[in-house]
């Protein structure tokens, strides 16, 4: 495992921070952060179960224990219903209007969102001493060459003919810009159009043998493997099948070798199951998987919960596991699933839409929290919260206070953890956006209303209000968008969404 200087990174990524680390808590514990592409509520066994008392048809039996070890939330969501900007609102805990790019990084080689000042998931990782590393999928943009080295390229990231670019390393704005010592990084998961994997910047060949080729139906190794993303640049050698496997196997190797040099660490492992294609291996650590499910979508399933296992069975295999905060959850809601749907598999969980719709499916997603001694095991909460929250919660984990800037809208959800208040009463305002049709969604207590905007979100219009104590699933026909009785809570709370995103006022009260 390649790393780059770590003291180097350390101190150019400490020299950025803005917030103070003097209140450093109990040293060397650990963290461990995975989040899960396009899983919903309902692909999770536990939860599958618990609504329809049948059996799933994916069992997930490692995501399940993870689950009862810890807390879970039934009201909790990715930042948005889409993967690239949530993953911008999960590292630096501000919503997407925050950045450059308020509806996603939609481009391997533009620029990445993020300021030296944020206070990101590996910076506040770096500021309680912790060794970081990142992996798996970014979709977050980075610097990439031109091939004549003259400057960094910018143009399409897909293609039909080769592309003028140097994909042999990401010379800036990946993870190490971030605050992560170590990376695997997948620049776009596994749907592409880069099919490369780069370690700690530089391209980590699949095979002895591989070349950075273009990459289509016609050259991969199997046509399933280029998905609708398109062409681009890839390994001659790449294969979708071996990721699961390979980027868990990395995780473990991270976890035991921090461990064995007595370092406390901090691991994001961004697995990019269950996304599209799927591609699910034979079998991953003696478990079957192709095949074990009515589609290749379930099967997928499977892989992520071995992966998971993995890392939770190498913290328990080093004594780690009871010192180690475990955070799992989704970027966004779960897919549509035609053939699984008829055997009775619902990835929204009965809740209505799924991915990229700004429906409670589009973005409700699982979330657990797992501490032993400190989370109490098999505890549930109902309060909303979001997955930005989690860089304000590692902070407070371990002792650190944000700037009045970072993470403006992320809440402390440590007392919540641990059962000493809730957060959750301070936070009025509860922000969340949908997906490629440039929604956004405004929370007030069980008031939910739906906003239409455009890409340049310069036009606004309320176009849903759901009550969801009343209309959990949202039905449309009591959408009360038209209500004349809820005319004045429409009002009220569009009114509220404008202030606040022209205002650039945090959502999150600092310290929470």
């Amino acid at each position: 495992m390649r790393r780059p200087d770590r003291l180097l990174c350390l101190a150019l990524s400490l020299a950025f921070l803005a917030f103070s680390s003097a209140g450093a808590a109990e040293p060397a514990m650990n963290i461990v952060l995975v989040m899960a592409d396009d899983v919903g509520l309902g692909d999770i066994g536990l939860y599958h179960k618990e609504r329809t008392g049948t059996e799933p048809l994916a069992p997930t039996p490692h995501l399940d224990a993870l689950a009862r070890a810890g807390m879970r939330f039934s009201d909790a969501h990715s930042t948005t219903a889409l993967c690239s900007p949530t993953r911008y609102s999960v590292m630096s805990g501000n919503l997407t209007y925050r950045c450059y790019a308020p509806w996603g990084v939609w481009g391997s080689f533009r620029p990445t969102p993020f300021k030296a000042t944020d206070a990101t998931v590996g910076r506040v990782g770096q500021g309680a001493g912790m060794t970081t590393a990142f992996l798996g999928k970014w979709h977050l943009g980075g610097d990439y060459l031109q091939k004549d080295g003259k400057a960094v390229y910018r143009g399409a990231d897909r293609g039909d003919e080769p592309l003028p670019v140097d994909a042999t390393r990401c010379v800036g704005g990946g993870p190490r810009s971030v605050g992560f010592d170590y990376s695997y990084t997948l620049p776009c998961g596994i749907q592409g159009p880069l099919y490369v994997a780069y370690e700690n910047g530089r391209w980590s060949p699949f095979a002895d043998d591989s070349e950075l080729i273009h990459y289509d139906k016609q050259s991969a190794s199997d046509p399933l493997f280029v998905s609708d993303k398109g062409p681009g640049v890839g390994d001659s050698a790449w294969d979708t099948r071996r990721i699961g496997p390979l980027l868990s196997s990395k995780a473990v190797d991270f976890m035991r070798e921090s461990t064995d040099a007595g370092r406390p660490f901090l691991l994001y492992y961004c697995s990019p199951m269950v996304h599209v294609p799927h591609a699910p291996p034979e079998e991953f650590d003696g478990r079957p998987v192709r095949g074990q499910t009515p589609s290749r979508h379930l099967d997928m399933m499977i892989d992520l919960d071995q992966q998971v296992g993995r890392m939770v069975a190498e913290l328990k295999r080093s004594g780690q596991f009871d010192n180690t905060l475990f955070v799992f959850t989704s970027d966004n809601g779960g897919l549509l699933d035609g053939r699984a749907k008829k055997r009775g598999h619902d990835s929204s969980n009965g809740l209505r839409g799924s991915k990229n719709l700004p429906y409670e499916g589009g973005h409700r997603v699982p979330l657990f929290v797992v501490w032993p001694g400190r989370v109490e095991a098999g505890s549930t909460c109902d309060r909303p919260v979001a997955a930005h929250d989690l860089v304000a919660t590692f902070a407070a984990a371990t002792g650190q206070t944000l700037g009045e800037e970072q993470a403006m809208d992320s809440l402390n959800l440590l007392p919540l953890l641990l059962g000493e208040g809730d957060p959750t009463e301070r936070r009025p305002d509860f922000l969340l956006q949908g997906g490629s049709h440039h929604e956004v969604i405004y929370r007030s207590g069980s008031w939910k209303l739906i906003i239409q905007s455009n890409y340049k979100a310069d036009r606004w219009e309320p176009i849903a209000l759901f009550d969801l104590e009343a209309n959990p699933t949202e039905h449309e026909a009591e959408n009360l968008i038209d209500r004349p009785e809820h005319a004045s809570q429409v009002d009220k709370m569009f009114s509220r969404y404008r202030e606040l995103r022209e205002s650039g006022a945090r959502t999150a009260p600092l310290g929470a």
